[in-house]
């Protein structure tokens, strides 16, 4: 088996292939051409966006081309794959906008030099299709019946799917017979989810042009409680620093569960496999892999700057040493100090609650600290009130919702 296949399945990149002795074989005599789309159905990617991205690297590493494809033509529609009601329809001008921020996020991971890596847009060839000779080309090689026995489309069927969502997989697999014609791209990847997608586009392919292209698939990535990998309090874990800070980042990664840190490691880091064994062998500490893995993923994502700072505010944070400045930062009232600021008030206005019944129950169940000059202290009363006494020479304190969450709070 060809070694760039090898290298994927040993760091938890493959879950299904179409013809995995045809991608050997391809692989084995020089280049090939895949690519991986993504549909801008939001202005910011998130870190599941990001999964197959990190198998596009060690493919583009392994010297394969690859292209990205920016989704602002089917996102036009919109894809039923991994959901149970029909997607919210963007302005063309909101997908337009949110393909460019995406590709820029991505071009910060992905260096697309033009020659064995670059993005195309697919509204490129979809926006202006004629609908009868489409139906005519394209469509006349696609059986409903078979469509239908997808799991995308069959669980769709139960709460309702719509025939401009049906007309999605056509559009994905026109994309992949496109890309062929115009690349001579012979490989799609994409998430599990994607499968009858994928299949759909390499038969296409074999239908009209009379060539093998090839489907493969990654796994559904979840921590190994079951929960959504990437899932937080503030909701997905984004790449826009506006929108997850680079700090909420390096934590997230910092906290996960000891069972999936050599995992992640395999998948988020280009570490190689024996330093990874070697980080993750029995009798080291996981606090030290942990911290790794979170340094090396956002590094990778928002650059090795903005790592060094999130790390030194995590230390900070849990045992005291480093620059707090990367924490999360809030500026309150310094009046409300001076009045005895509520706790329940407090830990709101810092946003470690998404609501004030929230920040009571966090009050109320021992999770709410507050951190002056080196010392915690649980807040358990409702209508404590916090003095200008817990504030420190330079006016601020550090409060700490439950284990793991943390703000500067600066009195001005």
């Amino acid at each position: 088996m060809n070694s760039a296949i090898e290298n994927l399945k040993a760091r938890g990149f493959f879950a299904q292939c179409s013809n995995v002795e045809e991608l050997s074989r391809l692989m084995d005599i020089g280049p090939i051409t895949f690519y991986l789309g993504v549909d801008p159905t939001g202005p910011s990617a998130h870190i599941g966006h990001m999964v197959p991205f990190f198998a596009f690297r060690h493919l583009l590493n392994a010297g394969h081309k690859g292209i990205a494809l920016m989704g602002d033509g089917t996102a036009r529609l919109g894809d039923p794959s991994g959901r149970t009601e029909t997607r919210k329809m963007l302005s063309y001008e909101e997908l337009d906008r949110n393909a460019e921020s995406i590709k820029a996020q991505i071009g910060r991971f992905i260096h697309f030099d033009g020659t064995s890596t670059w993005t195309v847009h697919n509204k490129d060839w979809l926006a202006n299709l004629n609908y009868i000779d489409f139906l005519r080309e394209i469509g006349s090689h696609f059986s409903v019946n078979r469509m239908l026995s997808f799991e995308s489309y069959r669980r769709r069927m139960e709460t309702g799917l719509s025939f401009v969502e049906f007309n999605y997989q056509l559009l994905q697999s026109y994309d992949f017979l496109e890309l062929y014609r115009r690349h001579g791209c012979r490989l799609q990847l994409g998430g599990d989810d994607q499968w009858g997608n994928l299949v759909a586009g390499v038969e296409l392919i074999r239908r009209v042009e009379g060539v093998e292209a090839i489907a493969l698939t990654f796994p559904l990535v979840t921590n190994s409680d079951g929960s959504k990998m990437g899932k937080t309090i503030k909701g997905a874990l984004f790449l826009d620093p506006a929108i997850t800070s680079p700090y909420d980042f390096f934590q997230y990664w910092r906290n996960i569960q000891d069972a999936d840190i050599k995992r992640y490691l395999l998948m988020f880091t280009f570490l190689s496999v024996e330093e990874i064994n070697g980080l993750t062998e029995a009798g080291k500490n996981p606090n030290d892999a942990k911290e790794r893995l979170a340094w090396e993923l956002t590094a990778s994502i928002h650059g090795k700057e903005e790592a060094d700072k999130a790390r030194s505010g995590a230390r900070a944070a849990f045992g005291g040493e480093g620059d707090k400045s990367a924490m999360p930062t809030v500026e309150l009232a310094r009046a409300k100090f001076q009045a005895g600021y509520n706790v329940v008030d407090l830990f709101y206005d810092a946003a470690l609650a998404p609501t004030k019944s929230e920040a009571r129950r966090l009050v109320q169940q021992g999770g709410a600290f507050v951190l002056s000059d080196g010392e915690s202290q649980a807040i358990n009363d409702v209508a404590a009130g916090i003095g200008t006494d817990s504030l420190d020479g330079f006016g601020e304190l550090v409060l700490r919702a439950g284990k793991k969450r943390y703000c500067v709070v600066k009195a001005k």
